[in-house]
């Protein structure tokens, strides 16, 4: 039997009709929940209630109408996306992950840096900042129904509160919900303190008001004689922040000067000193409480005069001067409460949020492109993933499984064989995603393999565990070095088919003193196969040079470069890496030298400091190389998927197939022979590497 809607429609006014219309289909598919009188959690429409007081868009309520937990149980379960569109079925969605999230501990509480990496995290896994919104609108109202819970999850539910969801209000500049927040989950942890602190405030208030309105009846004749005019208000203080600010001082309700607060906002810059100087010709002022934030602004950019006086009867009272414009700077919640409250950095990301989020509540009809720059951009750059133990770890977007274990501890890394991901195994080079949980499979000796280090094959994006498997290598004794470059350099050369090298040449091209040297450097990590195949030069890819012609000049090298975009730019060539056409490059301009090339993995590119990495400009080949046909034998364990497995790495490489042929064996061998055209011998080693590391593979090489 369906409930009758028409109180929560009367909820909803204030919407055109059309806006009203698909409020009304959104409260009919509630409306079919059936009742169940054991159902204590909150309900879409009483949330959609609370946000009604926000100003919000249309889509924020209908998504928090909709988010309502019990609609799971319609069958057929209604089509959100198809019946109010993708805004609001991703932010229903966002919701629903959100109210599921289980990573929050009541340990987390002791240690604030993975409480900071779970708020971060919340936040980089929703796609609308407008999903947090109605999440802390839904945790309001949980709190409000929490008596009926037992004690030990009105408890955790109040910790997690003011552990995750208040600083994410505050974080967000959204006061009136962190205050909230704050006050009720204070209410279920410490009671006693909450209803002693309530008395006492409550005891007072005639008296505060009483003394709050003399002086702003004081203040504005006085202003108003000077022809100032002038927004006076008094500024309310919440319970919780009460309590902690008389453990922080250690003293009691009684003895807190700031209960009283008042502030005045101001037309210009003239008139905040003008009526500081008239604040503080009234009154007694208290001259160790007085802070110049115009002058010397926070760190975070906030501005505003903060002054103590004393009235006639003794009260102390806290006044803020500020412009109309500084506080509205400080009502976007980046300035007022963030930073100087959380203690932590200041973000341009989050700025633009939570700019973007205030404008969005205060305007109904805000347009689409607003609505549009609202998609999520805080911390977009990082990646939140779970230790077994459900240990939060913050790593840079796009890491693996492999920067994960050098994240957790060197030893771990160098250990790792393998990895599981959601109890599932996958490949070390796999990309991890927020919320992911990695157990990593260890040997019980041993150390890392060489390929880690190799940049092209996607086993590590941090360059801390690359720093790590290098530190490592360079450990090992001279003799295992040398043995281990050699390894690495004989590999290298048979699988592009070489048959003679000349060890003298290359340890001078590497500017090794001596062949031993140069074998010792490979054994360390100094020099990569990458770097390697670089130098190896096979003839049959190598353009044959016309008759009577001389060798192509540095600057027509340098010709075909184009500098985002634009030909002719005179360019020159790093010798610190030697890039070759066809590998990836980029530009750091200098101030001597022009634009130089180098290679992207380029070990002077890759540790360059934040500064300088301003300086890189994106840079291609400006002509097509010219392409030559290789043949290649892949020998694997057994042929299910090789040649799929095998045509998707090339696929991604944009390398062209011109013949393939499969043979299986008795023994459910394979060889796989492929004809592949080729740019360069780079290109060929690249490409042989990548092949190399699919599991099934025995070998791979260049067929001669």
């Amino acid at each position: 039997m369906q409930k009758n809607t028409e109180p929560n429609k009367q909820l909803f006014s204030g919407f055109s009709a059309s806006d009203t219309e698909q409020i009304n289909r959104a409260l009919a598919l509630i409306a079919q929940i059936p009742e169940d009188p054991h159902y204590f959690r909150p309900k879409g429409v009483e949330v959609a209630t609370i946000l009604m007081n926000f100003n919000v868009d249309l889509a924020t309520i209908i998504a928090a109408i909709l988010s309502d937990p019990r609609l799971t149980a319609l069958n057929p379960a209604p089509n959100i996306k198809e019946l109010f569109g993708e805004t609001v079925a991703t932010l229903v969605k966002d919701v629903n992950w959100l109210n599921k999230v289980t990573v929050y501990s009541l340990e987390m509480t002791d240690q604030p840096s993975q409480t900071e990496i779970l708020r971060r995290m919340l936040l980089s896994m929703t796609q609308d900042v407008r999903a947090v919104l109605i999440k802390l609108a839904y945790r309001i109202q949980r709190l409000k129904v929490l008596p009926r819970e037992s004690y030990e999850l009105r408890r955790f539910i109040a910790q997690e509160t003011l552990d995750i969801y208040a600083p994410i209000a505050n974080r967000m500049g959204i006061h009136q919900l962190k205050w909230e927040l704050e006050d009720m989950a204070f209410r279920y942890l410490e009671p006693q303190s909450y209803r002693r602190i309530a008395k006492s405030l409550s005891d007072n208030r005639a008296q505060r008001e009483n003394c709050i309105n003399k002086f702003i009846a004081l203040l504005q004749n006085k202003l108003a004689e000077e022809g100032i005019s002038a927004e006076i208000y008094g500024r309310p203080k919440h319970i919780y922040s009460i309590w902690k600010k008389m453990r922080r001082k250690k003293l009691d309700i009684d003895e807190l000067y700031d209960l009283l607060a008042v502030r005045v906002i101001v037309d210009n810059l003239t008139t905040c000193y003008a009526t500081l100087g008239m604040v503080h010709s009234l009154w007694q002022t208290i001259p160790k409480e007085f802070d110049d934030y115009i002058a010397n602004p926070k760190e975070n950019g906030y501005q505003s005069l903060h002054t103590v006086i004393l009235d006639a009867d003794g009260n102390r009272i806290e006044v803020q001067i500020r412009t109309r414009q500084m506080h509205d700077f400080a009502e976007l919640g980046v300035a007022a409460h963030w930073s100087y409250k959380e203690g932590g950095k200041h973000d341009a990301a989050i700025e633009k949020n939570i700019a973007s989020l205030r404008k969005l509540l205060e305007e109904k009809g805000s347009d689409e492109a607003l609505s549009e720059s609202f998609r999520s951009e805080l911390f977009n750059d990082r990646v939140y993933v779970l230790t077994p133990a459900g240990k939060l770890i913050d790593l840079v977007k796009g890491s693996t499984p492999l920067d994960f274990a050098y994240a957790i501890h060197t030893e771990i890394g160098h250990r790792c064989r393998g990895a599981k991901v959601n109890g599932r195994i996958v490949p070390l080079t796999y990309t991890l995603k927020s919320g992911e949980q990695v157990k990593i499979l260890t040997a019980k000796e041993g150390g890392p393999n060489h390929n880690w280090i190799d940049l092209n094959l996607g086993y590590l994006k941090t360059s801390a565990a690359i720093g790590k498997i290098k530190s490592w290598f360079k450990n090992q004794q001279q003799a295992q070095n040398i043995a281990t470059g050699k390894s690495v350099l004989d590999k290298e050369s048979q699988r592009l088919g070489l048959k003679t090298l000349n060890l003298t040449e290359l340890a001078k091209h590497f500017h090794q003193p001596d062949t031993d040297k140069f074998l010792e450097a490979i054994g360390r990590g100094d020099i990569t196969s990458r770097q390697l195949a670089a130098f190896f030069k096979i003839p049959e890819l190598e353009a044959p040079p016309a008759p009577a012609q001389r060798k192509k000049p540095e600057a027509e090298i340098k010709s075909a470069i184009s500098v985002e975009g634009i030909d002719n730019v005179l360019t020159t060539l790093a010798h610190c890496c030697s890039p070759i056409q066809g590998n990836d490059i980029i530009g750091y301009i200098s101030h001597k030298k022009g634009i130089t090339i180098h290679r992207k993995d380029c070990e002077n590119i890759l540790h360059l400091s934040p500064e300088k990495q301003a300086q890189l400009i994106s840079v291609s080949w400006g002509s097509k190389q010219v392409s030559y046909a290789v043949p290649i034998v892949i020998h694997a364990f057994n042929p299910q998927n090789l040649l799929n497995d095998v045509s998707q790495i090339l696929a991604q490489a944009k390398i062209h197939i011109s013949n393939a042929a499969l043979d299986t064996h008795p023994d459910f061998s394979a060889q796989l022979n492929l004809t592949i055209q080729i740019e360069n011998t780079d290109q060929l080693s690249q490409v042989l590497n990548k092949i190399s590391q699919l599991p099934n593979i025995v070998d791979v090489k260049r067929k001669t």
